[in-house]
Protein backbone atom coordinates (compact mmCIF):
# COMPACT_ATOMS: atom_id res chain seq x y z
CA UNK A 1 0.00 0.00 0.00
CA UNK A 2 0.93 3.17 -1.21
CA UNK A 3 1.72 5.82 2.34
CA UNK A 4 1.20 9.31 1.77
CA UNK A 5 4.10 11.35 3.59
CA UNK A 6 2.99 14.58 4.32
CA UNK A 7 6.27 16.09 4.66
CA UNK A 8 6.72 15.82 1.04
CA UNK A 9 4.28 18.88 0.65
CA UNK A 10 6.29 20.62 2.21
CA UNK A 11 5.43 24.18 4.08
CA UNK A 12 2.48 25.01 1.45
CA UNK A 13 0.72 22.34 2.98
CA UNK A 14 -0.21 24.06 5.95
CA UNK A 15 -0.95 27.19 4.66
CA UNK A 16 -3.11 26.36 2.08
CA UNK A 17 -3.67 22.32 2.04
CA UNK A 18 -7.10 22.01 0.14
CA UNK A 19 -5.41 21.34 -2.82
CA UNK A 20 -3.36 18.40 -1.83
CA UNK A 21 -7.18 17.22 -0.01
CA UNK A 22 -8.55 17.72 -3.73
CA UNK A 23 -5.69 15.69 -5.13
CA UNK A 24 -6.20 12.47 -2.38
CA UNK A 25 -9.67 12.32 -2.49
CA UNK A 26 -10.10 12.62 -6.43
CA UNK A 27 -7.95 8.88 -5.71
CA UNK A 28 -9.62 7.62 -3.09
CA UNK A 29 -11.99 8.86 0.01
CA UNK A 30 -9.34 7.07 2.74
CA UNK A 31 -5.43 7.27 2.60
CA UNK A 32 -2.47 5.53 4.67
CA UNK A 33 -0.61 8.51 5.83
CA UNK A 34 2.83 10.04 7.24
CA UNK A 35 2.29 12.89 9.28
CA UNK A 36 5.54 15.24 10.29
CA UNK A 37 6.65 13.45 13.15
CA UNK A 38 6.90 9.83 11.94
CA UNK A 39 3.97 8.51 12.87
CA UNK A 40 1.45 6.22 10.54
CA UNK A 41 -2.66 6.96 10.51
CA UNK A 42 -5.26 6.60 8.21
CA UNK A 43 -6.87 10.11 6.70
CA UNK A 44 -10.44 10.31 5.72
CA UNK A 45 -11.09 13.15 2.76
CA UNK A 46 -14.21 12.71 1.82
CA UNK A 47 -17.39 14.20 2.71
CA UNK A 48 -20.02 11.11 2.92
CA UNK A 49 -16.91 8.86 3.82
CA UNK A 50 -16.10 11.68 7.07
CA UNK A 51 -19.79 11.81 8.00
CA UNK A 52 -20.31 8.02 8.49
CA UNK A 53 -17.14 7.59 10.29
CA UNK A 54 -17.98 10.58 12.35
CA UNK A 55 -21.18 8.45 13.71
CA UNK A 56 -19.16 4.74 13.37
CA UNK A 57 -19.30 2.79 16.55
CA UNK A 58 -16.50 0.60 15.46
CA UNK A 59 -14.23 3.98 15.22
CA UNK A 60 -13.46 4.82 19.24
CA UNK A 61 -12.70 7.76 20.50
CA UNK A 62 -10.81 5.69 23.70
CA UNK A 63 -7.13 5.27 23.42
CA UNK A 64 -7.57 1.91 26.03
CA UNK A 65 -8.71 0.28 22.20
CA UNK A 66 -5.15 0.66 21.49
CA UNK A 67 -3.81 -0.27 25.05
CA UNK A 68 -2.20 2.98 26.06
CA UNK A 69 -3.71 6.35 27.24
CA UNK A 70 -2.44 10.01 26.27
CA UNK A 71 -0.86 11.93 28.58
CA UNK A 72 -3.61 14.97 29.00
CA UNK A 73 -6.15 11.69 29.96
CA UNK A 74 -3.17 10.57 32.27
CA UNK A 75 -2.54 13.91 34.11
CA UNK A 76 -6.03 15.48 33.58
CA UNK A 77 -8.57 12.54 33.39
CA UNK A 78 -10.65 11.08 30.70
CA UNK A 79 -12.85 13.97 29.14
CA UNK A 80 -15.60 13.10 26.53
CA UNK A 81 -13.15 13.27 23.65
CA UNK A 82 -11.56 9.93 24.76
CA UNK A 83 -14.54 7.71 25.88
CA UNK A 84 -17.26 5.78 24.34
CA UNK A 85 -20.49 4.98 25.30
CA UNK A 86 -21.74 3.92 27.73
CA UNK A 87 -19.27 6.61 29.99
CA UNK A 88 -19.43 9.02 27.05
CA UNK A 89 -23.43 8.50 27.11
CA UNK A 90 -23.46 9.49 31.30
CA UNK A 91 -21.31 12.25 30.91
CA UNK A 92 -23.21 14.05 28.14
CA UNK A 93 -26.41 13.56 30.16
CA UNK A 94 -24.99 15.27 32.99
CA UNK A 95 -23.66 18.07 31.10
CA UNK A 96 -25.88 18.63 28.13
CA UNK A 97 -28.33 20.54 29.92
CA UNK A 98 -26.14 23.49 30.27
CA UNK A 99 -25.07 23.78 26.80
CA UNK A 100 -28.25 24.33 24.84
CA UNK A 101 -29.02 27.51 22.40
CA UNK A 102 -31.51 29.08 24.87
CA UNK A 103 -28.53 28.90 27.64
CA UNK A 104 -26.08 30.32 24.31
CA UNK A 105 -28.74 32.95 23.82
CA UNK A 106 -29.10 34.07 27.07
CA UNK A 107 -25.30 35.61 27.12
CA UNK A 108 -25.88 37.66 24.22
CA UNK A 109 -26.23 41.10 25.87
CA UNK A 110 -22.74 39.72 27.57
CA UNK A 111 -20.95 38.58 24.59
CA UNK A 112 -21.87 42.13 23.06
CA UNK A 113 -20.64 44.23 25.68
CA UNK A 114 -17.33 42.34 25.11
CA UNK A 115 -16.71 42.57 22.04
CA UNK A 116 -17.63 46.69 22.02
CA UNK A 117 -15.18 47.33 25.12
CA UNK A 118 -12.82 45.54 22.59
CA UNK A 119 -13.56 47.52 19.35
CA UNK A 120 -13.63 50.63 21.66
CA UNK A 121 -10.18 49.97 22.89
CA UNK A 122 -8.83 48.86 19.37
CA UNK A 123 -10.64 51.11 16.96
CA UNK A 124 -8.68 54.37 17.60
CA UNK A 125 -5.55 52.87 16.13
CA UNK A 126 -6.18 52.21 12.93
CA UNK A 127 -4.80 49.13 12.77
CA UNK A 128 -4.59 45.80 14.69
CA UNK A 129 -3.48 42.28 15.10
CA UNK A 130 -6.73 41.17 15.07
CA UNK A 131 -6.00 37.57 17.14
CA UNK A 132 -4.50 39.33 19.60
CA UNK A 133 -7.34 42.52 19.99
CA UNK A 134 -10.54 40.66 19.00
CA UNK A 135 -10.80 36.86 18.41
CA UNK A 136 -8.51 35.88 21.23
CA UNK A 137 -9.99 37.82 24.17
CA UNK A 138 -13.47 37.73 23.28
CA UNK A 139 -13.80 33.52 23.44
CA UNK A 140 -11.53 33.24 26.46
CA UNK A 141 -13.05 36.17 28.74
CA UNK A 142 -16.79 34.45 27.79
CA UNK A 143 -15.42 31.26 29.18
CA UNK A 144 -13.51 32.03 31.61
CA UNK A 145 -16.59 34.29 32.91
CA UNK A 146 -18.52 31.33 32.28
CA UNK A 147 -16.59 29.06 34.21
CA UNK A 148 -15.84 31.39 37.11
CA UNK A 149 -12.20 32.00 36.16
CA UNK A 150 -10.31 35.06 38.04
CA UNK A 151 -9.62 38.05 35.21
CA UNK A 152 -5.79 37.85 36.64
CA UNK A 153 -5.23 34.00 35.70
CA UNK A 154 -6.40 34.29 31.76
CA UNK A 155 -2.92 35.45 30.68
CA UNK A 156 -1.37 32.22 32.21
CA UNK A 157 -4.10 30.12 30.86
CA UNK A 158 -3.71 31.27 27.19
CA UNK A 159 -0.08 30.49 27.35
CA UNK A 160 -1.08 27.25 28.14
CA UNK A 161 -4.07 26.60 25.66
CA UNK A 162 -1.88 27.39 22.98
CA UNK A 163 0.77 25.05 24.03
CA UNK A 164 -1.48 22.31 24.53
CA UNK A 165 -3.31 22.99 21.07
CA UNK A 166 -0.33 23.70 19.00
CA UNK A 167 2.54 23.20 20.75
CA UNK A 168 5.49 24.84 20.26
CA UNK A 169 7.91 21.14 21.39
CA UNK A 170 6.66 18.12 23.09
CA UNK A 171 8.33 18.75 26.07
CA UNK A 172 6.40 22.52 26.00
CA UNK A 173 3.01 20.92 25.21
CA UNK A 174 3.17 18.22 27.91
CA UNK A 175 4.50 21.04 30.46
CA UNK A 176 1.46 22.55 29.65
CA UNK A 177 -1.08 19.80 30.10
CA UNK A 178 0.32 19.43 33.59
CA UNK A 179 0.65 23.39 34.20
CA UNK A 180 -3.90 23.42 33.65
CA UNK A 181 -3.97 20.51 35.49
CA UNK A 182 -2.87 21.79 38.63
CA UNK A 183 -4.33 25.18 38.06
CA UNK A 184 -8.05 23.10 37.46
CA UNK A 185 -7.25 21.03 41.00
CA UNK A 186 -6.90 24.45 43.13
CA UNK A 187 -9.87 26.06 41.04
CA UNK A 188 -12.35 23.54 41.97
CA UNK A 189 -11.11 22.98 45.36
CA UNK A 190 -11.75 26.58 45.88
CA UNK A 191 -15.08 26.23 44.43
CA UNK A 192 -16.17 23.60 46.40
CA UNK A 193 -15.32 25.50 49.51
CA UNK A 194 -16.88 28.81 48.54
CA UNK A 195 -20.05 27.71 48.61
CA UNK A 196 -22.82 28.14 45.99
CA UNK A 197 -22.02 30.69 42.82
CA UNK A 198 -23.48 31.04 39.22
CA UNK A 199 -21.27 30.27 37.15
CA UNK A 200 -21.01 26.95 34.71
CA UNK A 201 -18.46 25.13 36.81
CA UNK A 202 -20.23 25.66 40.38
CA UNK A 203 -23.45 24.62 38.04
CA UNK A 204 -21.57 21.12 37.60
CA UNK A 205 -20.37 20.56 40.76
CA UNK A 206 -23.77 20.42 42.09
CA UNK A 207 -25.52 18.81 39.06
CA UNK A 208 -26.72 15.18 39.46
CA UNK A 209 -29.20 13.61 37.12
CA UNK A 210 -32.55 12.31 38.36
CA UNK A 211 -30.72 8.90 39.68
CA UNK A 212 -28.46 11.00 41.92
CA UNK A 213 -25.57 10.72 39.62
CA UNK A 214 -22.97 13.47 39.41
CA UNK A 215 -19.39 14.22 38.43
CA UNK A 216 -16.62 13.26 40.42
CA UNK A 217 -13.62 15.55 41.42
CA UNK A 218 -11.57 14.03 38.31
CA UNK A 219 -14.54 14.09 35.67
CA UNK A 220 -14.95 17.95 36.07
CA UNK A 221 -11.40 18.60 36.19
CA UNK A 222 -11.64 16.66 32.72
CA UNK A 223 -14.69 18.94 31.55
CA UNK A 224 -13.10 22.06 32.67
CA UNK A 225 -9.84 21.53 31.05
CA UNK A 226 -11.81 20.52 27.82
CA UNK A 227 -14.33 23.68 28.06
CA UNK A 228 -11.63 25.68 28.65
CA UNK A 229 -9.38 24.57 25.53
CA UNK A 230 -12.26 23.95 22.98
CA UNK A 231 -14.34 26.17 24.35
CA UNK A 232 -12.25 29.20 23.07
CA UNK A 233 -9.80 28.10 21.04
CA UNK A 234 -12.14 26.87 18.08
CA UNK A 235 -13.72 30.27 18.32
CA UNK A 236 -10.34 32.35 18.34
CA UNK A 237 -10.00 30.27 14.19
CA UNK A 238 -13.99 30.47 13.52
CA UNK A 239 -13.63 34.31 13.73
CA UNK A 240 -9.85 35.03 12.50
CA UNK A 241 -10.48 32.67 9.62
CA UNK A 242 -13.95 34.14 8.59
CA UNK A 243 -12.61 37.39 8.72
CA UNK A 244 -9.56 36.32 6.17
CA UNK A 245 -11.99 34.83 3.89
CA UNK A 246 -14.43 37.70 3.77
CA UNK A 247 -11.56 40.07 3.19
CA UNK A 248 -9.89 37.92 0.67
CA UNK A 249 -13.38 37.70 -1.45
CA UNK A 250 -14.36 41.70 -1.72
CA UNK A 251 -17.79 40.82 -3.20
CA UNK A 252 -19.44 38.41 -0.73
CA UNK A 253 -17.87 41.50 2.02
CA UNK A 254 -20.09 43.68 -0.01
CA UNK A 255 -23.09 41.59 -0.06
CA UNK A 256 -22.59 41.14 3.32
CA UNK A 257 -22.49 44.94 4.20
CA UNK A 258 -25.30 45.83 2.33
CA UNK A 259 -27.81 42.94 3.60
CA UNK A 260 -26.91 41.78 7.45
CA UNK A 261 -29.62 39.10 7.47
CA UNK A 262 -26.81 37.16 5.39
CA UNK A 263 -25.17 37.03 8.20
CA UNK A 264 -26.27 33.59 9.83
CA UNK A 265 -25.53 32.08 6.27
CA UNK A 266 -22.49 34.20 5.86
CA UNK A 267 -21.21 32.72 9.46
CA UNK A 268 -21.82 28.97 8.26
CA UNK A 269 -20.23 29.25 5.11
CA UNK A 270 -16.82 30.42 7.48
CA UNK A 271 -17.21 27.51 9.10
CA UNK A 272 -17.72 25.18 5.59
CA UNK A 273 -14.95 27.33 3.71
CA UNK A 274 -12.19 27.14 5.95
CA UNK A 275 -13.14 26.60 9.72
CA UNK A 276 -11.50 26.41 12.80
CA UNK A 277 -11.15 22.25 12.69
CA UNK A 278 -8.90 20.80 10.23
CA UNK A 279 -9.06 16.62 11.42
CA UNK A 280 -11.70 15.88 14.15
CA UNK A 281 -9.39 14.67 17.10
CA UNK A 282 -8.50 11.19 16.69
CA UNK A 283 -10.30 7.94 16.55
CA UNK A 284 -9.18 3.98 16.89
CA UNK A 285 -10.40 1.19 14.59
CA UNK A 286 -11.63 -1.49 17.31
CA UNK A 287 -12.59 -3.53 13.81
CA UNK A 288 -12.62 -3.47 10.27
CA UNK A 289 -14.26 -0.56 8.83
CA UNK A 290 -14.93 0.39 5.30
CA UNK A 291 -14.14 3.32 3.71
CA UNK A 292 -15.35 3.46 0.05
CA UNK A 293 -13.37 0.24 -1.58
CA UNK A 294 -11.38 0.24 1.13
CA UNK A 295 -11.24 -1.21 4.44
CA UNK A 296 -9.12 0.26 7.60
CA UNK A 297 -8.02 -2.97 9.54
CA UNK A 298 -8.22 -3.14 13.30
CA UNK A 299 -6.36 -1.32 15.21
CA UNK A 300 -5.36 1.68 13.34
CA UNK A 301 -5.45 5.68 14.20
CA UNK A 302 -7.80 6.69 12.33
CA UNK A 303 -7.90 11.13 11.74
CA UNK A 304 -11.39 12.11 9.85
CA UNK A 305 -10.75 15.15 7.86
CA UNK A 306 -13.39 17.93 8.44
CA UNK A 307 -11.48 20.82 6.37
CA UNK A 308 -11.36 18.38 3.21
CA UNK A 309 -14.94 16.95 3.57
CA UNK A 310 -16.30 20.48 3.23
CA UNK A 311 -14.55 20.99 0.31
CA UNK A 312 -16.19 17.90 -1.27
CA UNK A 313 -17.20 19.05 -4.97
CA UNK A 314 -19.79 15.87 -4.50
CA UNK A 315 -21.85 17.50 -1.17
CA UNK A 316 -20.99 21.09 -2.61
CA UNK A 317 -20.39 22.53 -6.10
CA UNK A 318 -18.03 24.97 -6.11
CA UNK A 319 -16.29 24.36 -3.16
CA UNK A 320 -13.41 26.43 -3.10
CA UNK A 321 -15.64 29.01 -3.53
CA UNK A 322 -16.41 31.47 -0.81
CA UNK A 323 -20.22 32.46 -1.32
CA UNK A 324 -22.16 33.50 1.57
CA UNK A 325 -25.17 32.80 0.32
CA UNK A 326 -24.52 28.80 0.00
CA UNK A 327 -26.45 26.28 0.90
CA UNK A 328 -24.07 24.68 3.68
CA UNK A 329 -26.09 22.21 5.05
CA UNK A 330 -24.48 18.53 6.42
CA UNK A 331 -21.14 20.65 6.97
CA UNK A 332 -18.96 18.94 9.53
CA UNK A 333 -17.19 21.73 11.03
CA UNK A 334 -18.40 20.67 14.42
CA UNK A 335 -18.48 17.05 13.97
CA UNK A 336 -21.02 14.58 13.51
CA UNK A 337 -22.70 12.26 15.61
CA UNK A 338 -22.56 11.98 19.44
CA UNK A 339 -19.47 13.77 19.84
CA UNK A 340 -21.30 16.90 17.78
CA UNK A 341 -19.56 20.18 19.77
CA UNK A 342 -21.42 21.02 22.60
CA UNK A 343 -20.29 24.91 22.26
CA UNK A 344 -21.95 24.90 18.98
CA UNK A 345 -23.98 27.17 19.82
CA UNK A 346 -22.00 29.38 21.65
CA UNK A 347 -19.32 29.62 18.94
CA UNK A 348 -21.60 30.20 16.38
CA UNK A 349 -23.40 33.26 18.54
CA UNK A 350 -19.54 34.91 18.95
CA UNK A 351 -18.87 34.77 15.61
CA UNK A 352 -22.40 36.55 14.58
CA UNK A 353 -21.99 39.76 16.80
CA UNK A 354 -17.93 40.03 16.76
CA UNK A 355 -18.03 39.78 12.72
CA UNK A 356 -21.43 42.41 12.48
CA UNK A 357 -19.97 44.67 15.17
CA UNK A 358 -16.57 44.68 13.31
CA UNK A 359 -18.00 45.38 9.89
CA UNK A 360 -20.27 48.12 11.61
CA UNK A 361 -17.45 49.64 13.37
CA UNK A 362 -14.59 49.30 10.56
CA UNK A 363 -15.98 50.20 7.00
CA UNK A 364 -12.95 50.38 5.63
CA UNK A 365 -11.85 46.98 7.06
CA UNK A 366 -8.80 45.71 4.85
CA UNK A 367 -5.80 43.08 5.29
CA UNK A 368 -2.54 44.85 5.98
CA UNK A 369 -0.57 44.32 3.17
CA UNK A 370 2.28 45.66 5.05
CA UNK A 371 2.70 42.84 7.62
CA UNK A 372 4.72 39.65 7.65
CA UNK A 373 3.34 36.63 5.96
CA UNK A 374 1.17 34.23 7.96
CA UNK A 375 2.42 32.19 10.57
CA UNK A 376 0.21 29.37 9.75
CA UNK A 377 -0.70 27.07 13.11
CA UNK A 378 1.16 23.46 13.06
CA UNK A 379 -0.36 20.45 13.16
CA UNK A 380 -3.37 18.67 11.34
CA UNK A 381 -5.99 19.92 14.49
CA UNK A 382 -6.15 23.54 14.24
CA UNK A 383 -6.56 25.34 11.19
CA UNK A 384 -5.43 29.01 11.60
CA UNK A 385 -3.21 32.20 11.79
CA UNK A 386 -1.41 32.96 15.28
CA UNK A 387 -1.58 36.57 13.84
CA UNK A 388 -3.96 38.74 11.41
CA UNK A 389 -2.83 42.21 10.41
CA UNK A 390 -5.46 44.32 9.52
CA UNK A 391 -6.31 48.21 8.92
CA UNK A 392 -9.32 50.07 8.48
Amino acid sequence: MTIVDLADYGPDFTANPYPYYERLRASAPAHRVRGADGGEFWLIVGHEEARAALGDARLSKSPATMGTTMLDEQVIGPNLLVVDPPDHTRLRKLVVREFTPRRAEALRPRVQRITDDLLDAMVPAGRADLVDALAFPLPIVVICELLGIPAADRDAFRTWSNEVVAPTSPETGEDAVRQLGAYLDGLIADKRCAGPTDDLLSALIRTKDEDGDRLSFTELRALAYLLLIAGHETTVNLISNGVRALLAHPDQLAALRADFSLLDGAVEEMLRYDGPVETATVRFSAAPVPVGDLVIPPGEVVLIGLAPANRDPARYPGPDRFDIRRDTRGHLAFGHGIHFCLGAPLARLEARITVRSLLERCPALALDETADAYEWLPGLLMRGVRRLPVRW
